[in-house]
């Protein structure tokens, strides 16, 4: 299966999420928050560094529960674009 390049939108997105786990995560240690939410440190060394700019809801559920972030939250500062202040949500 061949995997559609991402738009440059789709990256800063990824970014944006990154920063705001790596802010969330504070002075917690990678490895016990990825421990908590049920996941590898490298899945989550790869989405703070926007390496995996398209994670697995389920996966950004979990960090974002062990995190103290509302999944709202977490929509609303992913969806902001760069450029233009807010940017409404895709399916």
């Amino acid at each position: 299966m061949v995997r559609t390049p991402l738009t440059p939108w789709e990256r800063q997105r990824g970014e944006r999420l990154g920063a705001l786990l790596r802010e969330a995560r504070g002075g917690r240690s990678m490895v016990e928050v990825a421990a908590a939410a049920g996941v590898s440190a490298e899945t989550l060394r790869k989405i703070e560094t926007g390496r995996a700019p398209t994670p697995a809801f389920f996966t950004v559920a979990a960090l974002a529960a062990v995190l103290g972030i509302s999944l709202d939250e977490l929509a609303a500062v992913c969806a902001r674009s760069g450029d233009d202040g807010e940017r409404a949500l895709t399916a």
